[in-house]
């Protein structure tokens, strides 16, 4: 870094956005033509020209703060990234460090848990890179996902008026990483049985089918991932000149989770949220758009409106989930 800030120690987890901004995304290599979205805040994966009326969608994602089940969230991470830019994922390039004396079978179950994902959304995994390294006590795990769409998403499209959706419920992958990694905490408030339902959410945290059906209508969509759902919002709003009037009493938040968030003192609308899709639909689409999904089974309901001038939603991209994994172990 250069000027006053060079001494900066970065904070752990995700990059706040203006260092993101400012010290990361202003190096971005070589401008070609027919990259049509590159690297920006807020953006889900980069888009490019290919051919016409065709698009290839590239993006990256590591899973860090999951033990259980990370093989299975690295593809579907990846995977939500494509499908949240109107594409379907197809290609998929691993990285993987495992720290000494990983047993074989850690190894083994990671990769199996990488190719059933992959076999279950018809995605090829193509290559990458594995490997033992002593400088990590934790497995590092990485992924490249390449996809197509025919459809191009843009920020710059949203006008005033145009309304937010979100599916299914405020913190699903947060609470199914609480569930399976730290259910000493969730059972001073969450049955066996009730903690046993949440380690099942890690089933529903694909957005490829909820995705499929919105592209028909939407504008913009959105992977709320870090931050949760009101740090998604927050990236979205980096991307336009825009405010947005979040209607609280509409986020939906699930019994369970509410109580955990009640009980263990944290913000629900900031646990890191895959397996929820934000869409920004022009309202005329909204009923039709909301009839789609139920139809499917999956649901979804208007959170907000975008407005000219600044709404109640501020520039906060906090992550709960950290803390929360950080804290002492709860004895029975």
């Amino acid at each position: 870094m250069k000027g006053n800030d060079a001494g900066l120690t970065l904070p752990s987890g995700k990059l706040p956005p203006d260092i993101l901004q400012k010290k990361v995304l202003v190096f971005s290599g070589t401008v070609r033509k027919e990259v049509l979205i590159g690297p920006r805040v807020g953006e889900d994966a980069a888009v490019i020209d290919w051919e016409p009326g065709k698009y290839m969608i590239v993006a990256s994602d590591p899973i860090v703060g999951a033990a259980k089940k990370a093989g299975r969230l690295l593809v579907t991470v990846n995977a939500n990234d494509i499908a949240s830019k109107g594409g379907d994922p197809l290609y998929l390039i691993t990285t993987t460090i495992f720290p000494s004396e990983t047993r074989l079978e850690r190894l083994e179950q990671i990769m199996e848990e990488i190719h059933e994902a992959c076999l279950e959304l018809g995605v090829a995994l193509v290559g990458g890179h594995t490997e033992v390294n002593d400088r990590y006590n934790y497995p590092v795990i990485v992924a490249t996902m390449i996809g197509a769409g025919e459809v191009l998403l843009k920020a710059e499209n949203i006008a005033p008026g145009d309304v937010m959706i979100a599916t299914k419920h405020v913190g699903l992958e947060g609470m199914s990483i609480l569930a399976n990694d730290r259910p000493d905490l969730l059972k001073v408030v969450l049955s066996t049985e009730e903690i046993r339902e949440v380690t099942t959410w890690i089933n529903r945290i694909s957005v490829l089918p909820e995705a499929r059906v919105l592209r028909k209508w939407a504008k913009f969509m959105h992977d709320p991932t870090e931050g949760g759902l009101i740090g998604g919002i927050s990236e979205v709003l980096r991307l336009t000149s825009l405010g947005f009037e979040l209607e609280e009493e509409n986020l939906p938040v699930h019994p369970l989770t509410r109580r955990c968030a009640d009980s263990l003192n944290f913000d629900p609308g900031h646990l890191i949220s895959s397996g929820v899709l934000l869409a920004v639909l022009a309202p005329k689409n909204l009923q039709e758009a909301l009839g789609a999904l139920g139809e499917q089974g999956i649901e979804a309901q208007e959170i907000g409106r975008f407005t000219k001038v600044n709404g109640n939603v501020r520039q906060d991209a906090t992550e709960v989930l950290w803390e929360l994994l950080e804290r002492p172990k709860v004895h029975e």
